[in-house]
């Protein structure tokens, strides 16, 4: 479906119609509301306005929905009707909406100005398009209050948001609120604090997590599978440092289109100014460019874990999710031309048997291209040879594809992979990027078989991305039940009393000696033991809540039988002593 046939598909009007509907219900409520915009979105509709001194919380929501209801049970009319500028702001002015009038203020004297009468209840600045009247509006539901800063611009005022839901039947809707109830109960931010594994601090300052000792092996159990996949295939690790001059990006060509996103530090011995990297791939050019060539060398493959810096705009700010400090497990190819094929088959080997291995083996690519926009580096013509070759990558390692114009980078297509996690939700994931124009711009070289100087192409991939962002989705994704390999806690050993000590002494020699071999090999594994006095019901409780994979119960009984009792998020069972390094090794 076209932008435009889902902008006019029957969901879509009814959304937007209610959008409409709510903000005749909030004028009614708040005769002093101002309104912003209103349009009408995947799931749903949201309206963006100003109460002024009135705070509205989500517990004004229900009052508004009822409002909302008797204004649909009246089956009014959405009438459109064509006014020239000078009555649009006539309008405007009477009504006092200031930011509908500096929405007419900034259209082109070219434009049309329409509006929409609801009845003869409410006119809103707007070009639809909408559903005839509002008995046509199918099932919905308000969900949500949130802060919108006006027309995005967090120099401009704070807006309130009411968020709504809206289907064709009551079942989407209620299918729809459930896996939003699901959604809730897996929230990333919500588990990361249960299961101790990262925090925010004032003082360190918003958007700067920090982990704790759980969620560091949580981290690095990831960052290291990703590294372990990427040398198997033949990358080398190298190190770049956190902050370098901005000539760098200058050159690259990120100063010009991400400048407001760098942190800038100035050196207080002489002035310098220099950035808080962004992102690696600069650095990378320059460790290639720093010895001659040849074609014997090529591919020349370089992976790096490391922090970048992003000076995000604080309302874009989200647990892990979106931070100013993210953690790329970034990786660069530098080849010829006749080996980019093989490479991006390499780099789809790799994604294949992370994701598959975390549980989300469900991908599907989206080719991102260049649109028409002058926001582009590099020759057109290289582009679209390097778009046919991303095209012609999808179909020979057989990805469910889709393309994508006006998502590329600004210096190369992508396939970005789209990843669908436990609850159906779908979240961009690892990239694959060509780029023919850092090296050009940094004027990289290699010596070819006829002695001549050739260019290399640069291909950028990360495969968990960014590793806070991708915990984010890995911890929804599992409900916070990691496993066995990944958990931060892989064993809790529960003791009954305290006449078994001996016993657990002798099962954590076994737990010592276990290794693991996959997806990592582990030398030995991560557990704890809790010998206190509180009784067995809280010390699982405990267990239970912190999501430990494998809970071992050891009384009395189990001592005398040679057994260990084994607890896990769905059984329970016995294992013989003598069996359970081998059995925690099937987990």
């Amino acid at each position: 479906m076209s932008k435009e046939e889902n902008e006019n598909s029957l969901v879509m009007r009814m959304r937007h119609t209610l959008s409409h509907v709510m903000a005749a219900a909030v004028r009614e409520l708040y005769p002093e509301a101002k309104f912003g915009i209103g349009p009408a979105i995947d799931t749903g509709f949201y309206y963006d306005i100003d109460f002024g001194t009135t705070k509205v919380t989500e517990t004004d929501l229900a009052r508004i929905e009822k409002k909302m209801r008797g204004i649909v049970a009246r089956k009014l009319p959405m009438t459109y009707r064509e006014v020239s500028r000078e009555e649009a702001m006539n309008w405007a002015i009477e009504e006092k909406q200031d930011l509908k009038k500096e929405l007419i203020e900034e259209l082109p004297e070219s434009e049309t100005i329409s509006f929409y009468d609801l009845g003869d209840i409410f006119s809103d600045l707007c070009k639809g398009p909408h559903v005839e009247n509002t008995s046509e509006c199918g099932p919905f539901k308000l969900i949500r209050v949130a802060g919108a800063y006006w027309r995005g611009d967090e120099k401009r005022q704070m807006l309130t948001r009411l968020y709504g839901v809206a289907f064709e039947t009551q079942e989407e809707l209620d299918e729809y609120l459930k896996r939003q109830e699901e959604a809730k109960a897996r929230d990333h931010r919500k588990l990361g604090k249960e299961l101790d594994l990262f925090c925010f601090s004032d003082l360190v300052g918003a958007g700067l997590p920090l982990f704790s000792p759980r969620g560091t092996v949580l981290r690095d159990v990831l960052a290291n599978y990703s590294l372990s996949l990427r040398k198997k295939a033949g990358f080398e690790r190298v190190w770049t440092p956190h902050i370098t001059k901005t000539d760098l990006y200058k050159t690259s060509g990120h100063f010009a289109k991400f400048g407001d996103e760098l942190f800038m530090v100035r050196s207080q011995v002489n002035g310098d100014e220099f950035a808080l990297k962004p992102m690696n791939c600069p650095h990378h050019a320059q460790i290639f460019a720093s010895r001659p060539r040849t074609y014997r060398e090529m591919p020349v493959r370089y992976m790096e874990p490391t922090t970048d810096y992003r000076d995000e705009k604080t309302g874009e700010l989200g647990g892990l999710s979106r931070v100013r400090s993210l953690t790329q497990d970034d990786s660069h190819v530098f080849c010829r031309t006749t080996q980019i094929k093989d490479e991006i088959q390499r780099l789809v080997g790799i994604v294949r048997e992370l994701y598959s291995t975390v549980g989300m083996s469900k991908l599907r690519a989206r080719l991102s291209y260049r649109s028409d926009e002058d926001k582009y580096l590099g020759d057109k013509a290289l582009w679209e040879m390097a778009q046919k070759q991303i095209k012609q990558a999808a179909i020979d390692n057989d990805l469910e594809y889709f393309e994508a114009e006006g998502e590329a980078a600004f210096y190369g297509p992508k396939i970005d992979f789209m990843a669908e996690d436990a609850i159906g939700r779908e979240h961009q994931v690892a990239t694959i990027q060509l780029d023919f124009v850092q090296p050009e711009r940094f004027g990289l070289e290699f010596t070819n078989e006829k002695g001549e100087k050739e260019r290399p192409v640069m291909v950028h991939h990360a495969t968990l991305g960014s590793i806070e962002r991708f915990m984010s989705v890995f911890i929804e994704h599992t409900g916070g039940w990691f496993p066995f390999w990944a958990a931060p806690e892989q064993v809790r050993i529960l003791t009954v009393n305290d006449q078994v000590s001996e016993y657990v002494d002798k099962i954590k020699e076994v737990l010592d000696d276990v290794v693991l071999e996959k997806p990592l090999k582990f030398n030995e594994l991560r557990y704890t033991v809790d010998a206190s006095d509180d009784s067995l019901g809280k010390k699982i409780r405990r267990a239970t809540e912190m999501k430990i994979p494998a809970v071992l119960i050891v009384g009395p009984k189990d001592v005398e039988v040679n057994e260990v009792s084994v607890r896990l998020k769905d059984k329970e069972e016995k294992v013989k002593f003598d069996k359970l390094g081998e059995y925690l090794k099937t987990l």
